[in-house]
């Protein structure tokens, strides 16, 4: 057990475990107050809970970068920092939205399906010309299927499909190495 904890307590997994599990407490916080507010908390507002993901990256390389690498790092150090952050973070928010929506008050996630249903049958003949109608009916029945455990996934994928470009910036602004070693 202690090469476990010994194996996570290096400062490269566990500033951006503790960063991540930050990011996605501040996420659900986020979601949270979507929620009290009246705004459907799953619907397309959500998405801008990536500028917390995006906030708490470049604050996670920068105290890697001051006070663990001494003022250096490398673009590998800081692409994982940025990329496993943001897993865990997704990870968390997609459990804790999980849990309230199967816990706490279910209508969010039923309002959610029956926001996503419109907004195909809206499209529908958009949808029918470009792709068919039996792939309309396909997207019909997948929405009609998704389970409250699809959020998880769902918000895994969103945010590493959103992540990949801000994180090779940030990871290229913030790298800095020692080039005395060369000469």
């Amino acid at each position: 057990m202690n090469r476990v904890i010994g194996y996570f307590n290096t400062p490269l997994l566990k500033v951006p475990l503790l960063a991540g599990l930050l990011t996605g407490i501040l996420a659900f916080l986020y979601f949270l107050a979507l929620y009290a507010v009246g705004i459907p908390p799953l619907g397309n507002h959500k998405s801008l809970d990536f500028g917390i993901h995006l906030i708490l990256m470049v604050a996670a390389v920068w105290y890697y970068r001051k006070y663990v690498g001494n003022g250096y790092l490398h673009l590998w150090e800081a692409l994982g920092i940025c990329y496993i952050l943001n897993t865990i973070a997704a990870m968390v928010t997609g459990w804790l939205i999980y849990f309230f929506v199967t816990q706490i008050d279910p209508a969010v996630f039923q309002e959610y399906v029956a926001n996503s249903r419109q907004l195909l049958l809206r499209g529908q003949t958009d949808i029918s010309e470009r792709l068919g109608a039996d792939q309309f009916q396909n997207l019909l029945q997948e929405v009609n299927n998704v389970q409250p455990a699809d959020l998880i996934i769902d918000e895994l994928w969103k945010k590493t499909a959103l992540a990949v470009l801000p994180v090779l910036i940030i990871s290229l602004l913030f790298r800095k190495q020692d080039y005395n070693v060369l000469q």
